[in-house]
């Protein structure tokens, strides 16, 4: 009899009430009556200086760490009590450096939490190819290798597959991002992000990094010593109102550029180029370069990927060969990445323009210096003009307050 066919299991509210963990001989609690409501297909980011208690907190969550006090409920279920093992099966975890077991395959990693839940072999197989496929890497390439055939970044892509393998409704994440290069950071920041538009999970993410949890969350809590929470609320209210001066030593200056952290490429104008394919003959390309109005195209490799930025001198010195021409396509960005990285690529590249791609690569588009300035411009008018907002209101409560002292009591004029 055939299995019935999956559905995506969408995220869970989490409710934390009076969670505290007090280990033995320590005169404070590491973690202090937290409370705090996680909606359900949230993403919310704790963030906090070392020490804070940032991780203690996420791992009572999956009880990974026993809390000494409190409740904790999921989906309105009391999990404090119920065997630690059977919720995490039901609690997906992600962690630095991926924490794969290096004896065990890529399939035999994410397969992990499926076969210990009984799920058959036919689909657990189909879960594997369908995990590797939403985390942007071939199954056929990438199932039968062992971790240390890895980069660190798509070790990391491995680490989310299995945590999401069994369809879990929350997923928690551990500075998963911490150990990789900052390129590879960015991109998986984005992975995170457009699979978080897929699936709509319930996420718990730690960082330490407050530009990743503004680029992250869709709201940030921001925690002191012992997880006391300074301020939970939305990134740009954190960025534009911070509660106090700890909230505000996170935020730090350039709030404003900050901000490019909220917008997405997709959320810009994405232009066309000129392009051609490494399978083009060379008067071909020379006719594109020509027609298109413009110093150069962009070169494309056999799977539709950016490859080289070619100008018309590069051409002419091409003769015959595209091998030594051109410049090597350093950076790309995806609808998924921020403004703030799409600013950092097109500055890195000195072009005044990025190539935009999608999940596998392939070139989309290309966003260029005039589009993100003009953003960067609209972000700093918008400041500007909250600031004057908020000027004349303070203006005017002073002008009512002296009025009121002048009129004095019983609301007539002192004699």
């Amino acid at each position: 009899m055939p299995e019935p066919a999956a559905t995506t299991t969408s995220g869970a509210s989490i409710e934390l009430e009076n969670l505290t963990k007090k280990y033995p001989g320590t005169p404070q609690p590491a973690v202090e009556n937290v409370n705090m409501e996680i909606k359900a297909g949230e993403l919310v980011v704790f963030v906090g200086p070392s020490g804070c208690g940032k991780s203690t907190t996420l791992k009572m969550i999956n009880r990974l760490i026993e809390p000494t006090g409190g409740r904790i409920r999921i989906d309105g279920e009391d999990v404090t009590d119920i065997d630690p093992v059977r919720l995490r099966r039901k609690v997906g975890y992600a962690i630095q450096s991926s924490g794969l077991f290096p004896h065990m395959t890529v399939a035999q990693n994410i397969a992990l939490v499926p076969r210990m839940i009984g799920w058959s072999k036919s689909r657990i197989r189909d879960r594997v190819e369908e995990m590797l496929d939403l985390v942007g890497l071939d199954a056929g390439e990438f199932q039968g290798r062992y971790p240390r055939q890895l980069s660190g970044g798509q070790q990391q892509r491995v680490g989310v597959a299995r945590a999401l393998a069994a369809d879990p409704p929350v997923l928690l994440m551990d500075e998963p991002f911490g150990a990789v290069d900052p390129i590879t950071r960015d991109h998986l920041q984005d992975e995170l992000i457009r699979l978080q538009h897929e699936l709509h999970k319930t996420i718990v993410f730690v960082t330490h990094d407050f530009d990743e949890a503004i680029k992250l969350g869709d709201r940030i809590a921001v925690l002191r010593e012992r997880s006391h929470i300074a301020q939970f609320d939305t990134p740009e209210a954190i960025l534009t109102n911070p509660a106090d001066d700890f909230v505000s030593g996170f935020v730090g200056a350039g709030a404003a550029l900050k901000r490019l952290n909220l917008t997405r490429v997709r959320d810009v104008e994405i232009t066309d180029y000129p392009t051609v394919t490494v399978d083009d003959p060379l008067q071909d390309i020379f006719n594109r370069l020509r027609e298109s109005g413009t110093n150069e195209v962009l070169l494309l490799d056999k799977r539709g990927r950016p490859y080289k930025w070619l100008r018309r001198g590069d051409m002419m010195r091409a003769k015959g060969s595209l091998a030594r021409a051109g410049t090597l396509v350093s950076d790309t960005v995806t609808r998924d990445a921020t403004l703030r990285d799409a600013l950092e690529a097109v500055l890195t590249d000195n072009a005044g323009r990025v190539a935009v791609t999608g999940r596998r690569g392939e070139y989309t588009g290309v966003v260029d210096m005039e589009t993100l300035m003009n953003s960067v411009h609209e972000l700093l008018e918008a400041d500007r003009l909250e600031a004057m907002e908020a000027q004349h209101e303070l203006e005017e409560a002073r002008a009512l307050q002296t009025h009121a002292e002048q009129e004095g009591p019983g609301g007539e004029e002192p004699a």
